[in-house]
């Protein structure tokens, strides 16, 4: 589908939506639902919408709502890793890869390239090679800080599951579904 710039919420709007997020979500949660109205094409919206669901625990809504992003605009890459992200943390490895593929055709060096591949390795159980490549993906980041921090924390876990893994036959899906602290991100 083409966006077109009239499917677009003008982007004074789209700011102030973002400030209101964080001061008061019921807020911006009715103020997001009157500019959806209002512009139900933009895949910018359908992504925060799914954001917000996700960190509501809501994970249909959310799996939806980025769905509809990606769908609007493909090439909106942010979306499409969060999309994956989502299904990973919720038991889909096979669903998240199909929503990362074409994020395997950004340059080598692009910062969601990376990541990607270290969850793959991740999903692979080869967590020394998804730690080289996290670190990797969060040096080449200077876009998105917040993917960092979601990023650190599942750093900080695969090295304590690393060291342990001899021990456990625990999967890395496993350890990501337990990560109550990676429900809650918002890009």
């Amino acid at each position: 589908m083409m966006i077109k710039e009239t499917d677009l919420c003008p982007g004074g709007r789209l700011e102030t939506l973002l400030a209101m997020m964080s001061d008061d979500e019921k807020q911006a949660n009715a103020t997001l639902e009157m500019l959806l109205g209002q512009h139900p094409n933009d895949p910018r919206l359908r992504f925060l919408k799914g954001s917000l669901a996700a960190a509501r625990q809501d994970y249909t809504m959310g799996v939806s709502e980025m769905r509809q992003a990606v769908d609007l605009a493909p090439e909106y890459w942010i979306a499409r890793y969060q999309l994956g992200f989502l299904l990973l943390t919720n038991g889909e490895p096979h669903a998240a890869q199909e929503a990362w593929g074409p994020l395997h055709g950004l340059p080598e060096n692009h910062y969601l390239r990376v990541l990607v591949t270290g969850f793959i390795y991740m999903i692979q159980d080869r967590f020394a090679e998804a730690i080289e490549r996290f670190q990797q993906g969060m040096l080449a980041n200077a876009e998105n800080p917040a993917v960092n921090s979601d990023i650190q924390l599942i750093v900080d876990e695969l090295k304590v599951r690393d060291a342990e893994s001899a021990e456990s036959s625990t999967s890395s899906v496993d350890l990501l579904l337990r990560q109550s602290m990676l429900k809650a991100t918002r890009h």
